[in-house]
């Protein structure tokens, strides 16, 4: 995705920053800084969380994921460790390695399901996905996870800004699965392929008609009708985006296309 919509999500992500700020401000006392880089190396449990979010801070994300790992293999009955495999999920998703960072997500959340920070573990993982999205010309498989995984953040814990950052995204997404269809769909009316086409178009109008795809869907539909040989169906989906986008050019196009093929065709 964009910087800009990666940097939007990382406003809600630095309150788990804040917190692990507060939680470590106790520890600058036992040192750390001379902590040796290599992250298998036995240590206390303060100064092991301690030098995997000074690494954080300073944009060692990676490091500071295996650090965190650290703290959980080294100390697991720890209570560093519940907050530490959050932190290290937030590293990976910071760092770019989104599948480790999902997977960390899903590991706290199979361990700790009904802790208090559950649901920015979900949000986490729809944030993980999300940003993995490409462009229309490639295959959809990780938007249609990134909308599933939004849809559960905004299904479980509705009340929450992350939900409501979720909401948000869920819309982008769905805009973004509509331009594919509309891709392929485009893309069967050259080859001729009326029926495949109207498949696509179709699934537009039923599937995401809220997006900014819906009114050329409905002309798609219009044009494909005739080009099929069925003008009463080219004037029933002119006649649905007229009533439903009225002013907008595709139905000033769907219009004058009705008018020139199937003017005094009615609607049953």
């Amino acid at each position: 995705m964009t910087t800009r919509s990666r940097s939007t999500s990382k406003i809600v992500l630095g309150s788990l920053i804040a917190a692990a700020s507060v939680f470590t401000a106790g520890c600058a006392s036992t040192g750390g800084g001379g902590v040796d880089d290599t992250a298998y190396v036995a240590r206390d449990v303060e100064s092991l969380y301690f030098e995997a979010k000074r690494r954080l801070d300073r944009n060692q994300a990676t490091l500071a994921a295996a650090l965190f790992d650290e703290v959980e293999r080294q100390h697991p009955y720890s209570p560093w460790a519940r907050r530490a495999q959050l932190m290290s999920a937030f590293s990976y998703y910071v760092a770019g390695d989104y599948n480790k960072g999902i997977q960390s997500a899903q590991r706290f959340l199979q361990i700790h399901p009904g802790n208090k920070d559950a649901p920015y573990a979900y949000y986490l993982i729809a944030l993980s996905y999300y940003e993995q999205i490409s462009d229309v010309q490639r295959d959809q498989k990780i938007t249609e996870q990134a909308l599933t995984a939004l849809n559960e953040v905004n299904r479980r814990f509705p009340a929450t800004e992350y939900a409501a950052d979720a909401r948000l995204k869920i819309d982008l997404v769905q805009d973004h699965l509509a331009g594919k269809e509309m891709e392929i769909g485009r893309y069967y009316e050259r080859s001729g392929k009326w029926i495949a086409a109207q498949i696509r178009f179709q699934n537009v109008v039923d599937n995401f008609q809220t997006t900014s795809h819906a009114p050329e869907a409905l002309y798609r539909l219009t044009e494909t009708s005739l080009a099929l040989g069925i003008p009463e169906e080219a004037v029933k989906y002119a006649a649905v985006l007229g009533a439903n986008y009225p002013g907008n050019e595709w139905y000033e196009k769907a219009y004058e296309l009705v008018q020139d093929h199937a003017a005094g065709v009615a609607v049953s």
